[in-house]
């Protein structure tokens, strides 16, 4: 289980290697993906709080990066913070996530990016709840949900 040390290591350190690294032009990206999912994958943007109903939905099921479909999150670990963004307190593997210190906005946080294709998901802060204290707080254009209950 990762916990705020293991992040704030992975950000000043190195992310682990990911299973594999997909690649592509900015032109595939933008054909690949719709004007949203672009601007904040790609451009590091930010959705409006409370924008997507993917915050209030609590099924089984995964969420993977829009971007490359590495999956990054288990529902299991998804969780209620009440910021308006679905939050996560767990990747589904270590190696999926990458941090970055972010010093935009006059205040430094982590971001979190696909360790994969490099997609802006969000930003990692060490206000979640028990066990690993983390709130992976994600933009929901970023993530695309399978639900596990049809099956």
């Amino acid at each position: 289980m990762l916990r705020w040390n293991d992040v704030l290591n992975f950000a000043r350190s190195g992310n682990p290697a990911p299973d594999r690294k997909v690649q592509k032009t900015e032109d595939e990206w933008r054909k690949q993906l719709g004007a949203e999912a672009f601007s904040v994958t790609r451009r590091a943007a930010t959705e409006r709080p409370f924008a997507s109903e993917m915050c209030s939905i609590f099924k089984p099921g995964t969420y993977s990066c829009v971007c490359c479909d590495t999956l990054l999150f288990d529902a299991q670990g998804k969780f209620e913070s009440g910021t308006g963004w679905p939050s996560f307190t767990q990747p589904a593997k270590e190696n999926v996530i990458a941090y970055k210190m972010d010093q935009t906005h006059g205040m430094t946080r982590i971001e979190a990016r696909c360790n994969v294709c490099d997609a802006h998901l969000g930003h990692v802060f060490p206000d979640g709840p028990a066990p690993s204290g983390l709130r992976y707080c994600m933009n929901a254009a970023a993530l695309q949900s399978r639900s596990t209950e049809d099956k």
